[in-house]
């Protein structure tokens, strides 16, 4: 039985990686006015922050639901199932949408997946799941393996202006004025599917350091973790961070990755974050 993963832009996994691994992707959208940018192919994370500056924040838009029946088609010729792994059903109807193509193709089984996450945490359960395919794992097997993942899988992250979280609907109106009035730079995470606030912290650096002890609650054990740095247009700071803890915690395999254009909009320029989970 041949497998087949799919995962959405909203990973983050770089092009030569899900060529690599054979992870097909597909795109949600920025809409800038009457302009579609699907991310990871019409516009990058770097093009994106650039836009943003000169332009009114964009809209972001799911991909329709013909467009997962036409990916999961077209795997129908050589593949027998796929596991199709996606952001948050709390934040995004990509997920949903994934689960009504689902019903909607013949000659395929579709495995539709909810991280309850976002980024390259989300893209972590793509590259498992596209190397146990690889080894000739069972659907079901890898589906199984992904549940594992989700037991330890964490993420943190801080932003620098809530604003953008509360114009979006992630984050209520009233936590975006309080965390504005106190100055704070608020810890988020996901809790049951939504970003909710984590911890109130002061200054940008504590709330990094914070990061770090929450990681060290988790790698302290000596367990085998792979981590990723998450950042939104900077890149020097995530490379700065990554050396630290690179020194500190051997047994972390560390990589970086950003918040591209989609989650760049709810989230803002400036945001860092850091996910993980045991190997």
């Amino acid at each position: 039985m041949k497998t087949a993963v799919v995962t959405d832009s909203t990973a983050y996994i770089p092009k030569e990686l899900r060529e690599k691994h054979k992870i097909s992707m597909i795109p949600l959208s920025v809409i800038f006015g009457t302009e579609t940018y699907r991310e990871e192919i019409d516009i990058t994370a770097e093009e994106f922050y650039e836009e943003v500056k000169t332009r009114d924040l964009p809209t972001t838009s799911q991909p329709p639901i013909g467009h997962f029946v036409e990916l999961f088609e077209e795997l129908a010729k050589e593949y027998d199932a796929v596991i199709s792994i996606h952001l948050s059903s709390g934040i995004s109807g990509t997920y949903q949408g994934a689960v009504t193509a689902a019903g909607m193709v013949e000659g395929i089984k579709v495995y539709p997946f909810d991280t309850e996450i976002s980024c390259m945490v989300q893209g972590f359960y793509a590259l498992e799941a596209a190397e146990l395919a690889a080894e000739g794992h069972t659907a079901e097997e890898i589906v199984a393996r992904l549940f594992e993942v989700k037991e330890s899988a964490r993420a943190y992250f801080m932003v620098d202006d809530l604003s953008h979280l509360q114009r979006g609907g992630r984050l209520s109106s009233a936590q975006a004025f309080i965390g504005s009035l106190l100055q704070v730079k608020p810890l988020l995470h996901f809790v049951d599917k939504k970003i909710e606030p984590f911890e109130k912290v002061r200054t940008r650096k504590r709330a990094l350091n914070r990061v770090v002890d929450l990681l060290g609650e988790d790698a302290g054990s000596g367990q085998e973790y792979r981590a990723v740095i998450i950042h939104a247009n900077r890149e020097d700071e995530a490379k700065q961070w990554r050396n630290e803890l690179q020194a500190k915690y051997p047994n972390v395999e560390f990589m970086i990755s950003y918040f591209g254009p989609v989650i760049g909009t709810h989230l803002g320029e400036g945001s860092m974050g850091m996910g993980w989970y045991k190997k």
